[in-house]
Formats: structure tokens, C-alpha cells, sequence
């Protein structure tokens, strides 16, 4: 894909903002400190040293996938399939299997159809983006009313199986699936479902510490609700007939 081409990528980075780039780095330096001290540690802190290392991948491609996204920037799915894979190993090693199976099942498969039908529908202009679009007030109501009643199953589910904090699991499972779909089909309310689930997220990695996850879950927050701003102007701008 031409998403794939380097003068694609570095234009990609060029649009990063000094605040993107602080966010950045400041991810590098803590999934770096906690890789560092896997290795010196073992699995004394819980985390075997082979997982920090897949922590620091997940880390540092996910938030540059965030930060590409939060943009409408195709070249985001380059990053977002690494970063699911090498996500959905630490969640299987910690036996989350909610999110887990959301990462497997449904964000790998979603990633690569989103990647192909955001290609599909660039901006005529700004090449490295796709077109945003904006829902109705009918389908957001059909949106939380789909959270509401998939949570309410998948809760029932994970407690059978002996999921770990399984509210905050279902609920992340249930609003990561419209979030996923509202995304792929290019609609800016995608944001407001992903704002949720990170506020949910951060909670999660707060109750069970994790500085990576902590650290990154964080920056998804703040970078959902700069997405939300970007592909509101987005549509407002360049966009208005939701092609």
C-alpha cells in the first residue's frame, strides 16, 4: 500500500505536534525503565522479562498509532496491527480474556479492512488522510443502546469463565467493538465511545498496576478526546457531504 512507502511515513511524523512528540517520548522512557527492570529483576515484579520487552513494542507502536488516527492518517494501521498483536500476548499472559479476545477476534481482522477501506476513501488533497463523516442522532442512541446490552451479556459470560474485573472488561470489550466498527467506517463518534473506554481502561490499570499500560492507557485518553476535535474540524472543513 502506498501508506507503506517511507515519504508516506515521514509526512506522517512530520504532522506530529510538539506535545505528540513529548507524549512520545515520555512512553519510550517508561516502557524502556520497566524493560530494563525486567531484566534485572525477573519475574520478581510480576511481569516476566520477556513480556517487557512486548510491552515496550505495544507501547511505543501504540501510541503512535493513536497519534496518526487522532489525525484520520492512514499510515495509523501500520502501527495499530503490531500493536494488537503484541497487546493481546500481555492480556493473555495476565488471563484478561475480554479484551484479549476483542484484541484477536475482532481489532487484527478490523485493522486490516479498516486500513484497505480508509485507503479507499482518501482526501483529494491530503493524500495521507481519509474523508471523516459524523453520525445522526438516531444511530448514536442505536450505539449506546448496542454498549448497554452487549456489556450486560458479555459480563454474564466473563464471570463464568472467571474473567478479571469483569465489568471493566465487558464494558471495554462491548464499547471497543462499536468504537472499532464507527471507526472503520470513518465516523468522527467514534471518539466519544473511545474517550469512555479509556477513562474505563486507566481505571483497570490503576486497580491492577501496571506503569506501561497505565502510562499509555493515559495518552489514549488525552489523544481521544484531541482526535475528537480533529475529526470534527475534519468533516466541518473538507467533509461535509459524508461521503
Amino acid at each position: 500500500m502506498n501508506d507503506l512507502k517511507i515519504s508516506n511515513l515521514k509526512k506522517s511524523f512530520q504532522e506530529l505536534t510538539w506535545y505528540e512528540w513529548l507524549m512520545c517520548v515520555i512512553m519510550i522512557l517508561i516502557a524502556a525503565w520497566a524493560m530494563m527492570k525486567g531484566f534485572m529483576t525477573g519475574a520478581a515484579d510480576g511481569n516476566p522479562s520477556w513480556l517487557t520487552v512486548v510491552n515496550f513494542i505495544s507501547a511505543v507502536c501504540g501510541v503512535i498509532c493513536i497519534f496518526f488516527c487522532a489525525k484520520a492518517n492512514i499510515s495509523s494501521f501500520i502501527f495499530a496491527i503490531i500493536n494488537t498483536v503484541t497487546y493481546a500476548i500481555y492480556l493473555l499472559y495476565w488471563h484478561i480474556w475480554g479484551t484479549a479476545a476483542l484484541e484477536i477476534v475482532f481489532y487484527l481482522p478490523m485493522n486490516i479492512i479498516s486500513w484497505y477501506l480508509w485507503a479507499k476513501h482518501r482526501d483529494q488533497n491530503l493524500t495521507q488522510k481519509t474523508k471523516a463523516k459524523k453520525l445522526n442522532i438516531t444511530a448514536n442512541i442505536l450505539c449506546a443502546f448496542c454498549v448497554m446490552i452487549s456489556a450486560y451479556i458479555y459480563h454474564s459470560v466473563l464471570v463464568e469463565l472467571g474473567g478479571h474485573v469483569a465489568w471493566f472488561d465487558a464494558f471495554t470489550l462491548s464499547i471497543g467493538i462499536i468504537a472499532t466498527i464507527l471507526a472503520m467506517l470513518r465516523y468522527r463518534e467514534q471518539y466519544v465511545w473511545w474517550i469512555i473506554a479509556d477513562v474505563i481502561s486507566v481505571g483497570m490499570f490503576i486497580a491492577h498496576f501496571d506503569a506501561v499500560y497505565l502510562t499509555k492507557r493515559s495518552i489514549y485518553l488525552i489523544m481521544a478526546v484531541i482526535g475528537l476535535i480533529n475529526w470534527t474540524r475534519l468533516h466541518h472543513q473538507r467533509n461535509m457531504s459524508n461521503e
